[in-house]
């Protein structure tokens, strides 16, 4: 049964969750000290959190089994070892990152190097989970933009919080935190039309095949209410922060952080239960 499949796969997904929402949160702040005016406050307090969303990643990463369960993915443990000890540099760099945010230091090369042993992370996990090199390519896009979605509504949501202790914090950075997230959302749209187009995926589904069958009702869960109503969430956000309606746009992105988190479940799900990228 899929769900039964998901449920054994669990641990999985919730590695994927949690990765996405340390590499991703922490993404964001770096976008946000380099190209916005946002308090040092903010910053340090979601790299203080991408931190700890890193830590429950390793800890869960230890916790991995061997082998999935009733998948057609094949794990390579050979990955294991160095996927964990990046995972540890990730947290020991973005650790150093809010020493340096609380010490009003800018520390851009320190930023962008933990930023990319999270990517590495990313890629570690692609390699040992896309059952070979290429297939991996497909699966470190669906990790990329699941992180970039999952960090980012978080970090915004977290944005939003901040000027209701700091109103005279210009509207500009949650605009472009609400803006990026319409895009990342609209992206990954595209790439679930491609995919089913496609039948991407280890699952080796034929092309519009995922839209019925035993996998249907998770499919179209993860196009509705991962994708679909995220996305209107968004724009929404966009739009009540352009007018500076903070509480109102605060109050979306927290409805977004629930769905877009519950599309990252599906989605990674899907990829483990099933080999299906949507």
């Amino acid at each position: 049964m899929p769900a039964e499949t998901i449920a054994q796969n669990l641990a999985f997904i919730n590695w994927t969750v949690l990765t996405g929402l340390a590499v991703g949160s922490f993404a964001a702040v770096v976008l946000a000290r380099l190209r916005t005016d946002a308090t040092r406050g903010y910053l340090a307090f979601t790299a203080a959190c991408a931190v700890g969303f890193g830590v429950l990643a390793w800890l869960s990463d230890t916790a991995l089994p061997e082998q999935l369960v009733g998948s057609p993915i094949t794990a390579d443990s050979s990955f294991d070892a160095p996927r964990r000890a990046v995972m540890l540099a990730f947290v020991g760099l973005a650790s150093a990152y809010v020493v340096a945010l609380a010490r009003r230091q800018r520390a851009a090369p320190l930023a962008l190097a933990a930023l990319a042993t999270g990517v590495g992370v990313l890629v570690l996990g692609a390699l040992a989970w896309g059952n070979d090199p290429f297939a991996a390519v497909p699966l470190l896009l669906q990790f990329t933009i699941l992180s970039a979605a999952t960090g980012g509504v978080f970090a915004a949501m977290i944005l939003g919080h901040w000027y209701l202790v700091t109103p005279k914090l210009g509207e500009g950075p949650l605009i472009l935190f609400a803006r990026l997230l319409t895009a990342i959302v609209g992206l990954q749209l595209v790439l679930f039309a491609v995919w089913v187009a496609t039948g991407a995926g280890p699952g080796g589904a034929a092309p519009f095949a995922v839209l019925v069958g035993p996998w249907a009702l998770f499919v179209w869960l993860r196009l509705l209410v991962g994708l679909v109503f995220p996305l209107v969430i968004a724009w929404a956000a966009v739009q009540t922060a352009r007018t500076r309606s903070m509480e109102s746009a605060t109050g979306l992105l927290y409805i977004g952080v629930g769905a877009i988190a519950a599309g990252t479940i599906l989605a990674s799900g899907l990829y483990f239960g099933a080999g299906l990228l949507v």
